[in-house]
């Protein structure tokens, strides 16, 4: 039988975008029903598979389009898309990089690790099959349109400490998030566009969820090294994020996920 971190190991470097969801959402089954065992953890490569496209470039060359025609919806949409995908192949190397680490090694705690993190990444595995729809009634596909690539980058600058993955993925860039995703549906209810909608407050309620688990691990990790959550979390952010933390922040949504404003705010 293959072993869980060898089949984590295949979605995360597959190329296909939907099979790589497929593969995610069935082993996350698989592994809830305990039908998977532990096995062997492969070397994490620096990066994920990936399709040719879409292109990538630097954020402020990512075209912005108002929602009044269909291509300005799917350039948003596929925006959204493109963070997903990159969320997916985030958790899975979230288990791949860090399921043997020091801090989470122990038999029972891994196995916890691995069920939170596979959940994490099939939950993004069903939002990026859900934008794809989206996307094909629209005439559009995966690819379509440029792209950033923010949050992988942050995930290999963040590659040699699971904290420091931690404090930067989930609790700054996916709790950002939190505060853009109700804009956006603002702004597809003023266009009347219901299926945009209802993708994206799925979006937000699960990833409150997402941001609740990266908070968890991470104040296990800094108990487990001694370590003040909340200056260490800022430490590490300063050391590892560019910028500031910019607002408005969508506090009720980052207090569901124990993200609290002493965490933020003075980061902002």
């Amino acid at each position: 039988m293959t072993g869980i971190f060898e089949q984590v190991a295949t979605a995360l470097y597959c190329k296909e975008p939907l099979q790589k969801c497929e593969l995610t959402q069935k082993l996350n089954q698989q592994w809830t029903q305990n039908s998977v065992v532990v096995g062997p953890v492969p070397v994490a490569r620096p990066k994920p598979g990936r399709p040719d496209l879409p292109i990538l470039v630097a954020p402020s060359k990512v075209p912005k389009r108002g929602l009044g025609t269909d291509r300005g919806k799917a350039a948003l949409m596929h925006a959204v898309a493109h963070i997903e995908f990159n969320a997916i192949n985030m958790a899975l190397d979230m288990i791949l990089r860090f399921a043997n680490s020091e801090e989470v090694s122990n038999n029972q705690l891994q196995k916890v690790f691995i069920s939170d993190w596979l959940s994490v990444a099939a939950d993004e595995a069903r939002h990026f099959s859900l934008i794809m729809e989206y996307l094909n009634k629209l005439n559009f596909e995966y690819g379509d349109f440029p792209a950033h690539d923010g949050l992988w980058e942050a995930s290999e600058q963040t590659a040699y400490d699971i904290a420091a993955r931690l404090a930067v993925a989930p609790m700054v860039l996916e709790a950002r998030g939190l505060d853009v995703t109700p804009f956006m549906i603002n702004k597809f209810i003023k266009f009347n566009d219901l299926q945009a909608v209802k993708v994206l407050k799925v979006i937000l309620v699960e990833e409150v969820a997402h941001v609740a688990i990266g908070t968890k691990w991470f104040d296990i990790i800094a108990q487990k090294r001694g370590r003040d959550p909340i200056p260490y979390f800022h430490e590490l952010v300063r050391t590892n994020f560019k910028g500031m933390l910019k607002p408005p922040f969508n506090n009720p949504a980052r207090y569901e996920a124990g993200l609290f404003e002493d965490f933020y705010l003075p980061l902002s």
